[in-house]
C-alpha cells in the first residue's frame, strides 16, 4: 500500500500516529510530554506552515496489538510518521512494518541493542542504546575490583540483549545469569532472590522492575531505566538505601525547570489520581522527539507535497539532519540513533540520590578500544546496611560453608604434604608444611571457611591431572606443593606463592686440600691494602719528625733513621715496638694509630678465618655444561616438570635418573655416577633446601651456570601456590592472607616444625668470596681519625718549632728565604739540647746575650754577622767572648770514640 495515494489532506495538517500502553503510568507520563511538546513548539513557531495532528492508539501491553495499532494508523489514519512504541519487543514488529510502508517510526524508549541488527532504514531511536549504559556498569564493577556479578533480567529479547552486552564488556569478570519471567508473581521473585542468597556472588546488576530487599554486604546496581523510574514505582528511596545506579545525564536549564512546573500542573489535570509523579528522562526524550519531527516535517513540506510517493524517504532524511538543544540535552542523530551522552553514577543515601561519579563512552565505538572510566567521586559511597566498607562482592554460601579441597597423594617429601585415609573409619587426615600454611591463611580471612580434604593420586605423580580435576569442577581448591606454571594458569587461578621460587641443583661437597697460596690477601680489598700501607709510611714519618731532635732512637745515619721509622710503624701491628717515644705529640699520634691497627688486625683475622673455612669444602660441580660433556648422571624428582626442563638443557635420557624422596636422592648422590648414582640433583629450591638441611656437611645447593657466552637458560619458576577455579573470589583473599602469614611469626613456627634445620645455618659454598672482602668503605672513618690526629699534631709541632726559632727568620732581614730555610733545617737536624731528655748532658747550657750570638760547635765557633749599628769596640768584645768560650769548650772536649762521638755526648744520650 502506498500512503501517498490516499485522501488529500489540508496543506497545514500532518497526521502523526502515537502507539503507547495507555494504561501504564509510564505511558501517561510520556503522553503528557508529547502534548506539551506539540503545544510549546507551535507557540514558539507560529510562522510554520505545517501542523502536526496526533492520533493515539493503545497497544495494550501486547506485541500483536501494537502491530495492529500501527497498521491501523498507516492504512486508515494515513499517518506520515509514528511515535512509539513504549517497549523494545513491540518496536521490533513495528520496525518491519515501517520499512515496508516507508513510514518513519520514532521511539523514545526502545533501548534494546538487538534492534540495530534489523533492517531499520525508517526507524529512529531517540533514546540511548543500552549498550552504552552496560559499558558504564562494567566500569563501576572494574573500579571496585569485583570479580563476579549476577545479572538479573527479564526473560525476553530486551533482557537477552543486555546480557550479551554485559558479558562482552566484563571480559575478566564472571557473569552469572538469573532470569525472571515477565509475568512472574511476587512469590516467584522471592524464590529467585532466596536462591541467589545461597550463592557466593553478592553483586547484582538489575534490569527489571521489581521489589528487592537491601542488606549489608550486597551490591545492587540498577540500569539506566530502573534508576530513572525509582521514584515512580510506589516505593520510597529510604527503602533502597545503598544501591548504585547509572543514569543518563540531563543538563540543568531554566527551560527544564519551567517545563517541570508546567508538566506537573498538566499531568495532575489530566490524571486526577496522580501520586506526585515527576517527568523522567524518557518523558524528556518524548518531548524532544516530537520537536524534532515537527522541524523535519516543516523542512520536508517546503520541498515536497504529501501526495508525493517519496515523502517518507525525504522525511527520514530531514529527520536525520535535525540538530537542536532539547530538554534532555543535545539532540543529534548518528545513523538514526541519538548520540550518547555522559552517564551519572548515583548512590541512594537517605532520601536523596547523590552523584558520586560520572562516565563517558569512547568517542570511537568502531574500534575495540574502550576508554571507559569511573570519574572523580564526589562523596563517600554508602552501601546497603548503612555501611561505608566496600563489599567484597561475594560471601560463603549459606547452603554450606565447607569447601572441597583436592590434595596430592605423595610417596616422598611428606613434610610438604601428607594425606592418609583410614580404610575402616574412612576418616581423612592431612598434615604438612603446605597444609599448615593454607590453614593459617584461612584463619586470616574475615569469614569462616571449613576445608574438606580429598586425596588424589595422579598417574606418574603428575600434578597436571590434579589441576585438570579442579578445572572440571571436582574441587573448590587444590592445596599442596603445586608449582605455578604458565600452562596451568590458563585453566585455574593461583594465589601468590608461599615458597621460594626457582630451580637449582645440589652437588656433593669435596675437601679442597690444594688451598689457594694467596688466600691471605683475599680478606681485604686492594684499595684497603694500599691505604693501610700508605698510612704505615705516613705515621712512621710523622713520629720521626716529632722524635728526631729529642730521641736518640730516631737519630743516626739517614738509612738508620729511615729503617727505624718503618720498623716502629709496622711493629705497631703486633704492639711489639721497643723504641721509646718521648714527645707528647708523638705519643698522641701513636695512641690513635694503635687503636686503628687494633681494629684492622681483628677484622682481618676474623675475615681470614671465614675464608679458610669456606674454602675447605667446595662443591664438586657448578657448571652444567661440564656435567653434560662428561656424561655425568643427574637426578630429578619423579613426575615433575624438571624432567622436561633437563631435556631442554641437552641432557640425554640415559643421564637422567628419578628419585621419589629425599632419602633416595641422598643415596644416589652418595654413590656418584661411577657407582650408578648421580653427580647432581635438580629440583625446585624448596625441595633442595629440605635435602641440604639434613646433610649440611655432605651436600651444597649451588646455582647452575654455563660457560658458553649467550647461552643462559632461565632457572626461574613462580614457586608453590594454591589453586582455585578461574575468577574465584577466594584467590585474592587467600593471597592477601598468605602475605600476612609469611611476613609474620607464624611462618617461622611452621618452618621450624617441618624442617629440622634451617638451611640458612648451612654455609653457602657457592657464595662469591670477593663479595665478602673488607673494603675501604668499611674503615674510612678510622683512617679519617688517624689522618686528622696526625695532621693536627703536625700543625702544633710546626707552630712550636717556628716560634722557638723565630730569631732565625726575623733577625736577618736581608737574608734570603732559602738561606733561612736552610738554617731551620740545620737546626732541626741537630739535637734539641734544651729538651728534658738531654738534661744529664755534660754540656753546660749557658744562657747569656753574648753567647746567644754564637753557634758553638765541638771544633769551631761560627760567629754570626753583627748588626751594622753596633760599635767596633762592642763588636770586638763580643768576638773575644765567643773565642774564649770556644777555647773553654775545646778544653773540655774529650777524645772521640771509634764511632765518632765524644764521651760526653754519648753520656748525654745515655
Amino acid at each position: 500500500m502506498d500512503v501517498g495515494l490516499g485522501k488529500k489532506l489540508t496543506s497545514d495538517e500532518i497526521k502523526v500516529g502515537v502507539v503507547l500502553d495507555l494504561k501504564t503510568n509510564f505511558s501517561k507520563i510520556c503522553l503528557t510530554s508529547l502534548n506539551m511538546s506539540l503545544f510549546d513548539f507551535y507557540q514558539t513557531h507560529p510562522h510554520y506552515h505545517t501542523r502536526l495532528a496526533l492520533h493515539v492508539r493503545d497497544s495494550m501491553e501486547d506485541v500483536v496489538q501494537a502491530s495492529t495499532a500501527a497498521l491501523d494508523l498507516i492504512n486508515n489514519a494515513q499517518v506520515s510518521a509514528i511515535i512509539g512504541p513504549g517497549s523494545s519487543m513491540q518496536a521490533e514488529f513495528m520496525i518491519r512494518m515501517a520499512n515496508k510502508f516507508q513510514v518513519p517510526t520514532i521511539s523514545f524508549s526502545a533501548t534494546s541493542p538487538l534492534l540495530k541488527s534489523i533492517d531499520n532504514s525508517y526507524f529512529v531511536r531517540a533514546t540511548m542504546d543500552d549498550s552504552f549504559q552496560v559499558e558504564a556498569i562494567a566500569a563501576i564493577v572494574k573500579s571496585f575490583g569485583w570479580r563476579s556479578v549476577v545479572a538479573i533480567y527479564v526473560d525476553n529479547e530486551l533482557g537477552e540483549s543486555i546480557m550479551h552486552s554485559l558479558s562482552d564488556n566484563l571480559e575478566d569478570v564472571e557473569v552469572h545469569r538469573s532470569v525472571i519471567s515477565p509475568v512472574a508473581r511476587d512469590d516467584q521473585i522471592q524464590m529467585v532472590l532466596y536462591k541467589l542468597k545461597t550463592e557466593q556472588t553478592r553483586v547484582f546488576v538489575i534490569n527489571i522492575d521489581s521489589s528487592l530487599g537491601f542488606r549489608e554486604g550486597y551490591v545492587w546496581l540498577l540500569s539506566n531505566g530502573m534508576t530513572h523510574m525509582m521514584k515512580h514505582n510506589g516505593r520510597s528511596l529510604e527503602t533502597m538505601q545503598g544501591l548504585l545506579g547509572v543514569r543518563s545525564h540531563v543538563p540543568q536549564s531554566k527551560e527544564l525547570e519551567d517545563f517541570h512546573l508546567r508538566w506537573k500542573r498538566r499531568f495532575e489535570t489530566e490524571n486526577p489520581v496522580g501520586d506526585g509523579t515527576e517527568p523522567n528522562v524518557f518523558a524528556l526524550w518524548a518531548y524532544d522527539s516530537l520537536t524534532a519531527l515537527a522541524m523535519a516535517v516543516e523542512k520536508t513540506n517546503t520541498m515536497r507535497t504529501f501526495g508525493d510517493s517519496s515523502y517518507g524517504p525525504h522525511l527520514i532524511e530531514a529527520l536525520s539532519d535535525v540538530e537542536f538543544k532539547g530538554l534532555a540535552g543535545e539532540f543529534k542523530l548518528i545513523n538514526r540513533q541519538l548520540e550518547s551522552s555522559t552517564f551519572e553514577i548515583i548512590n541512594v543515601i537517605g532520601d536523596e540520590e547523590r552523584i558520586i561519579g560520572s562516565w563517558a563512552p569512547s568517542s570511537d565505538r568502531s574500534s575495540n578500544k574502550k576508554t571507559s572510566y569511573l570519574g572523580k567521586r564526589f562523596g563517600p559511597v554508602i552501601w546497603p546496611g548503612n555501611s561505608n566498607v566496600v563489599p567484597k562482592g561475594w560471601e560463603i554460601p549459606t547452603s554450606g560453608k565447607k569447601i572441597k579441597v583436592g590434595v596430592p597423594v605423595k610417596k616422598g617429601f611428606l613434610n610438604f604434604v601428607d594425606i592418609k585415609t583410614n580404610p575402616i573409619s574412612n576418616v581423612t587426615t592431612t598434615k604438612g608444611y603446605a597444609i599448615d600454611i593454607f590453614e593459617a591463611a584461612l584463619k586470616e580471612l574475615p569469614y569462616s571457611v571449613i576445608p574438606q580434604y580429598y586425596g588424589f593420586e595422579s598417574p606418574e605423580n603428575n600434578y597436571n591431572h590434579l589441576v585438570q580435576q579442579l578445572y572440571e569442577g571436582k574441587w573448590d581448591a587444590v592445596v599442596g606443593d603445586i608449582t605455578i606454571t604458565a600452562n596451568r594458569s590458563l585453566y585455574v587461578d593461583f594465589t601468590l606463592p608461599y615458597s621460594e621460587s626457582g630451580v637449582s641443583m645440589v652437588v656433593p661437597l669435596r675437601d679442597n686440600k690444594n688451598k689457594n697460596a694467596w688466600v691471605f690477601l683475599q680478606p681485604w680489598s686492594l684499595e684497603l691494602w694500599v691505604t693501610t700501607g700508605c698510612f704505615f709510611v705516613v705515621i712512621g714519618f710523622v713520629v720521626w719528625l716529632f722524635e728526631h731532635r729529642v730521641n736518640t732512637d730516631f737519630r743516626g745515619p739517614p738509612h738508620h733513621q729511615i729503617g727505624t721509622s718503618f720498623w716502629f710503624s709496622f711493629s705497631t701491628m703486633n704492639f711489639a715496638h721497643r723504641e721509646k717515644v718521648v714527645s707528647n705529640l708523638a705519643r698522641f699520634v701513636v695512641v690513635v694509630w694503635c687503636f686503628v691497627v687494633f681494629v684492622l688486625t681483628q677484622s682481618y683475622t676474623a675475615n681470614l678465618t671465614s675464608f679458610l673455612t669456606v674454602q675447605r669444602l667446595q662443591p664438586s660441580a657448578t657448571n652444567v655444561e661440564d656435567l653434560i660433556r662428561n656424561g655425568e648422571s643427574v637426578g630429578y624428582q619423579h613426575g615433575t616438570f624438571v624432567h622436561d626442563f633437563l631435556r631442554d638443557l641437552n641432557f640425554s635420557e640415559p643421564q637422567l635418573k628419578s628419585f621419589a624422596s629425599a632419602q633416595e636422592c641422598d643415596d644416589l648422590l652418595s654413590k656418584g655416577t661411577s657407582k650408578g648414582g648421580i653427580a647432581a640433583a635438580f629440583d625446585e629450591v624448596a625441595y633442595l633446601k629440605d635435602i641440604v638441611s639434613h646433610n649440611c656437611s655432605k651436600y651444597a645447593m649451588v646455582e647452575p651456570s654455563f660457560k658458553t657466552v649467550g647461552f643462559e637458560p632461565s632457572f626461574k619458576t613462580a614457586g608453590f601456590g594454591f589453586a582455585f577455579p578461574k575468577n574465584s573470589p577466594m584467590t585474592k583473599d587467600v593471597s592477601i592472607a598468605i602475605l600476612k602469614v609469611t611476613q609474620g611469626k607464624e611462618m617461622r613456627r611452621i618452618e621450624n616444625k617441618w624442617f629440622n634445620r634451617l638451611t640458612s645455618e648451612c654455609p653457602d659454598p657457592n657464595a662469591d668470596l670477593s663479595s665478602n672482602r673488607l673494603s675501604l668503605s668499611s674503615f674510612w672513618g678510622l683512617f679519617l681519625i688517624a689522618g686528622v690526629a696526625s695532621f693536627l699534631a703536625l700543625l702544633v709541632f710546626v707552630a712550636l718549632f717556628l716560634y722557638e726559632h723565630r730569631y732565625t727568620l726575623c733577625n736577618d732581614p736581608e737574608g734570603s728565604m732559602w738561606r733561612k730555610l736552610k738554617s731551620l733545617f740545620r737546626i732541626f737536624n741537630e739535637k734539641d739540647i734544651n729538651s728534658h731528655t738531654f738534661k744529664s748532658s755534660a754540656v753546660h747550657n749557658v744562657s747569656s746575650p753574648i753567647i746567644s750570638q754564637c753557634t758553638p760547635s765541638p771544633l769551631t765557633v761560627q760567629i754570626r754577622p753583627w748588626p751594622r749599628s753596633m760599635s767596633l769596640n762592642r763588636e770586638f768584645e763580643l768576638r773575644r767572648a765567643c773565642f774564649v768560650m770556644r777555647e773553654e769548650r775545646f778544653a773540655m772536649q774529650p777524645k772521640h770514640d771509634k764511632d765518632g762521638e765524644s764521651d760526653i755526648e754519648s753520656g748525654a744520650e745515655r
